[in-house]
This record gives structure tokens, C-alpha cells and sequence, in this order.
């Protein structure tokens, strides 16, 4: 069995097509263009029960090979095949208001801009003949010149496609459209949109169909991609620029001014000068803790400015100068106050020596 696939799609096309209320029973028929002629569905075979196999291969000389016999309209089925060649499928249906517009042998006019999708600014409504004859199949080729739908008098639609889901989106768009007409002809006909208005949106199908706007050339207001112009603004700031605002808003606040600092080519920020440790005591000192005492305290208040100046001479930023200051002269006070403590106890010590000396002298 060859064309599995397609066998597959015409059955699956049929199904959905009673499913959602187009067709009902075995009515409607599909057909698919293989080589040298085409397939199409049997004749009064229920769809849930098809398989693959039931499919009826046909050529365009009406020989059929298969289990069943075809479609009983088979001839405007092969007719439209061999003479549409930008055309692959033809469906067939009885879908209801579609149908009730054929009983009154009554086309659709203009009165909706989507007419057009069926290819011009109508769909046209052939005249009654017997199902399953060749003057039926001539009537479709009349009613379908520069359309790919029209419907059959007193019959059912007819519409073309080149793949199974587009047959069934133009069958529903079709039947859609009947609806809405049979629903406005109640107030009374409605009006028709012109040629020139039909011809614009023909021009703006087509467009869309080769995936532009929809909006015709003289319209200068057209959508356009945000991404692309955001590139655009990319490729045009300095890579330099680009890297410090990167830094600065992605990144921590420290690490943030590292990042820009660098980008820009300026110096990093100077640390603050380290804290000046206390004096270390020695046995000098208490041999001559005055003298100590007031040695280390002048060392340490000298150690101040040199911090200070170290500190100023690496940071440039105001905010580390300021903070050098500050533990330079926190430094100089511990130091102060540890060597002053330190001379305190070591003159107590000696007094406390003297006085015990004193007393075992006595």
C-alpha cells in the first residue's frame, strides 16, 4: 500500500470534519494529487470505520484500484486536480448554513471584508445539477475560475488546498461567513464593500502570507522588532561607557567602583594606614618610667601625621583620606593611654619596692 501518510490525512481530515460540525454521515468526500492522478475517499463508507487501505487510488483516465469503488463525485474531484495545478486537495461538505444559502442558489457577496480569502470579492454559487455527474463537475470548474471555494446549488462547498489543515480552516472561515450572512440578511441585505476596498484586502493577504505587515507600502507606521533596535543602541555606545554602567548597576556598591575605577583607567582607592600598635614595655621602662612615658607618648602622637601623610599620599578619594585621619588619631590616643597606664603601674611598683625596703630596715 503506498501513500500511508496521505491515506492517514484523508481520513483524519473526514473525522474532523464531522467532529466539528461540518459534515454529517458519509457526505462529504476529500481527495489528495498523487502522481498521475489521486486518492480519494470510497463511497458510503462510515469514516470511524475507514482504514488506510479503504483509501481509493484513481487516475485522471478513471481507473481505480482498491477494495471500494470511490467517492460518487469522483469526477469533479478529478477535474479540479487535473486542471488546478496550484491546488493539491478538494474537499467536499454539506456544512449547514453553507448549505442553506446553496438551496437558495445564493452566493456571498462582499458584505465581509474575509470573503477574500477564498480568492476574490465573492464566492460564487453554481448552478443545480445531479450529484455525481460530469455537468456537476463542469458547473465547479465554472464557479471556481480565480477562487480556491464556491458553493454547489442546492448542493453543498467546495474548497481547495494544498495541505489538510488549510482545507479544513477555509471550509470552517467559509461556513463562518455563511452564518453571519444568513444572520444579517434578517435585518435586510447589508451593504457591500466596493472593488477597491476588496482589492486592498487582497493586497493585504498577500502580504501576510509572505510574512510582511500587513500594512500596504504607503504606510509608513509598521510595527518593528524591539529587539533590533535595542542592538542598535548597543553597537552605537562606547564599549567604555557600556562597561562602567554594566559594572555600576549589576554589581555590588565595592565591587561596582572597582569594576568602573578600572574600566576608566583610574587608580584604585588607597587603604587607610593601619592602626599604630602600643609600645612594647621594657625593663627601662621601669627603671625610668617618667622619662619613658613621656618618650613614647611623643612617639606615638608623632606616628599621627606620618599615617596621615602615607594615607594621603595613596588615596585620592575623600572618604579614605577622612578615614586614615581618623584611625591614625584613634592610635595615637590608645598608645597615649596604654604607655601612661604602663608608667603608672611601674612607678607604683617602685614606691610600693622602696616602702617594704624601708620597713625591713627598721
Amino acid at each position: 500500500m503506498s501513500h500511508k501518510k496521505i491515506r492517514n490525512g484523508i481520513i483524519d481530515t473526514c473525522l474532523e470534519m464531522n467532529r466539528s460540525g461540518l459534515n454529517q454521515g458519509t457526505s462529504g468526500n476529500v481527495s489528495h494529487r498523487v502522481d498521475g492522478g489521486m486518492l480519494i475517499t470510497p463511497t458510503s463508507l462510515p469514516y470511524d470505520k475507514m482504514k488506510p487501505a479503504d483509501i481509493v487510488e484513481m487516475n485522471f483516465d478513471g481507473t481505480f484500484s482498491g477494495r471500494h469503488r470511490p467517492s460518487s463525485e469522483w469526477r469533479f474531484h478529478r477535474d479540479i486536480l487535473k486542471n488546478r495545478k496550484d491546488v493539491n486537495i478538494v474537499l467536499h461538505t454539506h456544512s449547514v448554513y453553507t448549505t442553506t444559502l446553496a438551496v437558495h442558489e445564493r452566493g456571498i457577496p462582499s458584505f465581509h471584508y474575509m470573503v477574500a480569502v477564498a480568492g476574490g470579492f465573492d464566492i460564487r454559487c453554481s448552478p443545480y445539477a445531479c450529484f455525481g455527474t460530469q455537468e456537476l463537475s463542469d458547473y465547479a470548474l465554472k464557479a471556481l475560475e480565480g477562487r480556491t471555494a464556491c458553493i454547489l446549488g442546492h448542493h453543498g462547498l467546495i474548497v481547495l488546498a494544498n495541505t489538510f489543515e488549510k482545507a479544513l480552516w477555509l471550509a470552517t472561515e467559509v461556513e463562518t461567513l455563511a452564518k453571519m450572512y444568513v444572520h444579517a440578511l434578517a435585518i435586510g441585505e447589508p451593504p457591500r464593500l466596493s472593488d477597491k476596498e476588496m482589492t486592498q484586502v487582497q493586497e493585504q493577504i498577500k502580504r501576510m502570507s509572505y510574512g510582511q505587515a500587513p500594512d500596504l507600502d504607503t504606510v509608513k507606521d509598521s510595527p518593528k522588532v524591539k529587539g533590533a533596535v535595542v542592538a542598535v543602541a548597543k553597537k552605537a555606545a562606547p564599549a567604555k561607557a557600556a562597561a562602567v554602567t554594566v559594572a555600576v548597576k549589576g554589581a555590588a556598591p565595592k565591587a561596582a567602583a572597582k569594576t568602573a575605577a578600572t574600566a576608566t583607567g583610574a587608580k584604585r582607592p588607597g587603604r587607610p594606614a593601619k592602626a599604630a600598635k602600643a609600645p612594647v614595655m621594657t625593663a627601662t621602662a621601669l627603671e625610668k618610667p617618667a622619662r619613658v612615658a613621656k618618650t613614647q607618648s611623643k612617639a606615638s602622637a608623632g606616628n599621627a601625621p606620618v599615617a596621615k601623610a602615607a594615607s594621603a599620599k595613596t588615596a585620592k578619594p575623600a572618604t579614605a583620606k577622612t578615614t586614615a585621619a581618623k584611625a591614625a588619631k584613634s592610635a595615637a590616643a590608645a598608645a597615649s593611654k596604654a604607655a601612661s597606664k604602663a608608667a603608672s603601674k611601674a612607678v607604683f611598683g617602685m614606691k610600693r619596692g622602696a616602702g617594704v625596703r624601708s620597713k625591713a630596715g627598721k
